[in-house]
């Protein structure tokens, strides 16, 4: 299918897929939406107890927008973090070389190499980008993630329900479930009630939240202790 790099409405880019109709990031502004579905109500709440390490996963590296942001976000803070990202169909060099993300991060030289090296380092391997940082890039279908209590937190940024139903279903959020440690959260652009009864079925805690620019809401699940069940 037929893709190319478009602007969206915060001056960053993205991917655009003709065929789908379909954007890897909100064409009303791809940083925005990643600072508020993935950083503000995913990681920022990860940090709050002040872990040393943090591990989290992303369904759908894409881009490396959200890696590079949640590098840049954690440089300053005393945590160590540990990045696996699944993607099933990787980026082609030339469309991740295209896409502005230093520019308008107003990232330094020194980051803006780091932003490279995320996608120039092989596919497969743990490697550290900095002292602090690691990356895991794993060629991978979601449906065959196997993982058990290996994430405390969940970037699930997977293409909508209107063109990859099967991704939003019990059977992956299920996946998702086992996936994550006792506590840990899984954040999402999406919000379909559809998606949030999934997320229910398999076990999850599911709230609310009010959505990115352009989107009402967005939901947040976590996995809850004993205790916590219903």
């Amino acid at each position: 299918m037929e893709r190319k790099i478009i602007k969206t409405a915060d001056g960053s880019t993205t991917i655009y897929i003709k065929g789908w109709d379909e954007h890897y990031h909100s064409k009303h502004g791809a940083i925005q939406e990643a600072y508020h579905v993935f950083i503000r109500m995913g990681l920022d709440l990860a940090l709050e107890s002040e872990p040393a390490d943090l591990r989290i996963m992303e369904i759908g590296f894409g881009t490396g927008l959200n890696a590079f942001i949640t590098l840049l976000e954690t440089q300053p803070k005393p945590v160590s973090i540990d990045y696996t990202g699944v993607e099933g169909y990787p980026v082609a060099a030339a469309e991740w070389k295209a896409l502005n993300y230093a520019k308008e991060l107003q990232a330094t030289p020194e980051q803006s190499a780091l932003f490279e090296r995320m996608h120039e380092e092989p596919w497969e391997a743990a490697t550290p980008i900095t002292p602090e940082f690691a990356l895991t890039k794993r060629k991978q279908l979601f449906d065959e993630i196997e993982d058990e209590d290996a994430f405390d937190l969940i970037y699930f940024d997977a293409f909508g329900a209107r063109v990859q139903p099967e991704l939003w279903e019990e059977a992956i959020f299920n996946r998702m479930f086992r996936a994550l440690s006792t506590g840990g959260i899984l954040v999402t652009y999406a919000a379909k009630g559809s998606v949030r009864r999934a997320m229910q079925a398999v076990g999850f805690l599911v709230e609310k939240l009010p959505g990115p620019p352009g989107k009402r809401e967005m939901l947040r699940a976590i996995k809850p202790d004993a205790s916590q069940k219903s």
